[in-house]
């Protein structure tokens, strides 16, 4: 059997990974004493790992994580109330499968951006969409959004991402249409996706930032109630480190 047409054929299918492990094969006699069953599975498993790896590369690619964080780098010695246990419990993301939310709070500085985006880059590994974004950002982004058309197609993308990261959750206080357009966001990810807010302001003082009560009463209900909570506190992580620097 020739082997140049079965290269050809493999690269014309794109299994990139088999024709890779293919060739390897037939430059190393470190293979010849495995059977076929064993040569073959090797090229299997090759393709799938690379496959698995395109995936998960494309997932980070649209999740636009701010930070390049893990679970794995999280500085568990700052003393800022973080409780290591509740975080490798998040990290395994059953959260996300059951579609419950997460809410960071705490001071400038206390690391919930990192937080965020370590949870965002394991929610990635583990096979989920994942979106990042600046609340601010978001809320001009769907106001341009309507202007252009474009509105409808954000708002799908928002609903089926499988876990949303607003991060920067009420810096200023929300106008009417930012309050109707975060109402439209929970209530298409309610109970149906995952969503994580990451807020310096107390989620005592949420309703009020929200401004309606009755929007806000609706909006927190879908937000709250099956929420874990993580309330960050202490000296800001940048300062400690600007310390050690100096």
């Amino acid at each position: 059997m020739l082997t140049n047409p079965t290269l050809d054929k493999l690269h014309e299918l794109r299994l990139t990974g088999m024709h890779a492990a293919y060739v390897e094969q037939l430059e190393s006699s470190d293979y010849d004493s495995l059977t076929f069953d064993e040569r073959f599975g090797l090229l299997v498993d090759r393709e799938h790992t690379e496959r698995h790896n395109r995936r998960l590369v494309t997932r980070l690619r649209k999740a636009k994580l701010r930070l390049c964080a893990t679970v794995e780098d999280i500085d568990y010695r700052h003393p800022r109330g973080l409780d290591k246990r509740l975080l490798l419990s998040l990290a395994v993301c059953d959260w996300i499968r059951q579609h419950h939310n997460l809410i960071l709070t705490g001071p400038t500085g206390a690391g919930k951006t990192y937080l965020a985006c370590a949870l965002g880059h394991k929610a990635c590994r583990e096979g989920f969409t994942t979106q990042y974004h600046r609340a601010p950002r978001l809320f001009q982004e769907l106001a341009l959004a309507k202007a252009d058309g474009r509105y409808p197609k954000l708002m799908n993308a928002l609903a089926k991402t499988d876990l949303l990261i607003l991060d920067d959750w009420a810096t200023t206080l929300l106008t009417d249409e930012q309050r109707r357009d975060l109402f439209e966001i929970v209530e298409d990810r309610y109970e149906c996706r995952s969503t994580l807010i990451a807020a310096q302001m107390p989620l005592e003082h949420w309703h009020e930032a929200i401004g309606d009560p009755t929007l806000a009463d609706a909006i927190l209900d879908r937000l709250i109630h099956n929420a874990h909570k993580i309330a960050l506190k202490g000296e800001s992580m940048r300062k400690q480190k600007s310390k050690k620097l100096d």
